[in-house]
């Protein structure tokens, strides 16, 4: 019972589809951790969500083959697909119109003046 080298290849796809997609969402959930607001913290959770978990459905996807469970998971990929920005947009659009403020950010580009003339 050995492995033609079509297995092989789907099973190596699958896999790195699925490594990827968990590293994408481990640098998303860094990235919520990191961010000093709302609207930065919505903004990586979002991108790295749709991304990475749909990486990670496509791997599960390839893994699975035709089949009930197949045909599952590509819903499962459509509907993700569609409700994740919109709800990242219902969010951001509460949080505006609920006059929530951005943290201030330095401008670092710039030297600092300390009253030298150069």
């Amino acid at each position: 019972m050995g492995y033609n080298k079509m297995d092989l290849l789907l099973q190596a796809a699958s896999w790195a589809l699925i490594v990827t997609g968990c590293i994408f969402l481990l640098i998303g959930a860094i990235g919520i951790l990191r961010m000093p607001d709302f609207y930065t913290r919505l903004h990586a959770a979002g991108m790295t969500d749709s991304f990475g978990a749909g990486l990670l459905l496509g791997g599960l996807l390839l893994h699975s083959g035709l089949s009930l469970t197949g045909g599952r998971l590509l819903l499962l990929v459509l509907f993700l697909l569609i409700t994740s920005p919109i709800a990242a947009h219902a969010l951001i659009n509460a949080a505006y119109v609920s006059k929530l403020r951005m943290t201030p950010i330095e401008d670092r580009t710039q030297p600092e003046h300390k009253g030298e003339v150069s």
